[in-house]
């Protein structure tokens, strides 16, 4: 493989796409009752050539966005792909299969791919960043053969992982701890290296901020990067601020939630039941605009699939209640479910276009978390721990204080 880019590099470039085209990829098709770009060149060009798409090309590309992509007729495509290229980590490690008790499948082999990123001395103190019941903890612990300590603010997870621990005969230590209080930095003093696999939005970036402080070697797959309290992304590296201010780039919630948008491990079933809800929330889309007699997208709460009423009408009459509509007799239910599913395979077609950029936003992200540290005198690296069919959280940022 080619040698990687410079991180500063790498992210420049991204910025000036991003920015570029952010008046392309930020739009949500789901909530405009056409096209939701401006009227300009070439958005026109691009929608019809997404919407002449046949159904097994757009579920292709849906999974695989840049691979033979009609739409690098006019964006970036082949850049976009180069610069999301990340290194593959070492291969994952072998254990027995009784280590995984306890362990879900899909999550043990998560487990077992990020284990090679955490590198760990003879004698070195390993703390876990918001371990649930301390699973990587128990693999970690067997594995080099030493003491953990596991922190997780759930006291029932902590019971139920300190019993485990115990029962296997492993050196984890479960702890009651909010990593977000002051108190948490404690642990940090003696540790040699913080663990965290998935830790969401503030919660890894809380991580981040003790480490460059208190210069501990770090192992993180980041995730959820739209669970954050500020409304606009505040960047944290000074070169990330600079070049997102040089280029115009702002990202909400909304374009941070796009970035970890992919849904490669849901199952057949899953993917069906998604498909039929949002189906139906299209058709209920136009049924209130109907209603209300403005053309303007309302947003309804999300249903977990085991609660989603049997039949369309019922979702509708639903909705209707949650957001103090009227629904008259002599609605033609049948009509509006066709024109739901409809407005969806136009969606899912103009959809395509946010795919392209959902991945360079979470490199951008995972990027601008590199250049911190780098920046705080770390020395960092980043791979791609396991396929993005295991997980497409997938990246790892591992670092080091120089």
């Amino acid at each position: 493989m080619n040698t990687p880019l410079p991180h500063a590099e790498r992210l420049e470039a991204l910025t000036r796409l991003l920015a570029d085209w952010h008046w392309l990829w930020s739009p949500a098709p789901f909530t405009h009752a056409g096209a939701p770009w401006p009227e300009r060149t070439p958005a026109a060009d691009i929608a019809a050539c997404l919407q002449a798409l046949d159904d097994a090309r757009c579920q292709r590309l849906q999974q695989r966005p840049f691979d033979a992509s009609p739409l690098a007729a006019w964006l970036p495509v082949d850049e976009l792909a180069r610069l999301v290229r990340v290194p593959d980590g070492a291969p994952p490690i072998q254990a027995p299969e009784a280590w995984a008790a306890h362990v879900g499948g899909r999550k043990w082999q998560q487990m077992l791919a990020f284990a090679p990123q955490v590198a760990v001395g003879q004698g070195q103190r390993l703390v876990e960043w918001c371990a649930g019941k301390g699973h990587l903890s128990r693999l970690l612990a067997r594995r080099h053969d030493g003491s953990i300590c596991a922190l997780e603010w759930q006291p029932a997870l902590c019971e139920s992982g300190q019993a485990l621990a115990e029962r296997q005969g492993l050196e984890v230590t479960l702890v009651e701890q909010d990593v977000m209080a002051p108190s948490v930095s404690r642990h940090l003093g003696d540790a040699d290296r913080v663990v965290a696999l998935h830790a969401c939005g503030d919660l890894h970036v809380r991580l981040l901020e003790l480490a460059r402080e208190q210069k501990v070697a770090i192992s993180l797959a980041p995730c959820c990067y739209q669970r954050t309290r500020d409304k606009i992304y505040r960047p944290l590296s000074r070169q990330a601020q600079q070049q997102a201010e040089r280029h115009g780039l702002s990202l909400d919630r909304e374009a941070l939630a796009l970035s970890v948008q992919e849904t490669v491990t849901a199952s057949q079933g899953e993917r069906r039941k998604r498909e039929q809800a949002n189906a139906w929330r299209l058709g209920f889309d136009a049924l209130q605009r109907r209603l209300r007699g403005v053309d303007d997208y309302l947003a309804v709460p999300s249903l977990a699939y085991g609660r989603m009423p049997e039949r369309f009408e019922d979702f509708c009459r639903w909705a209707a209640r949650e957001k103090g509509l009227t629904v008259p007799d002599g609605i033609d239910w049948d009509a509006y479910r066709r024109r739901g599913e409809a407005c969806l395979q136009r969606v899912n077609r103009l959809e395509l276009v946010r795919h392209l950029f959902r991945r360079p936003l979470e490199v951008w992200l995972v990027l601008d978390r590199a250049l911190w540290l780098e920046e705080a005198g770390f020395e960092v690296s980043l791979s791609q721990f396991c396929p993005r069919a295991l997980t497409p959280r997938n990246l790892a940022l591992v670092a080091q204080p120089a």
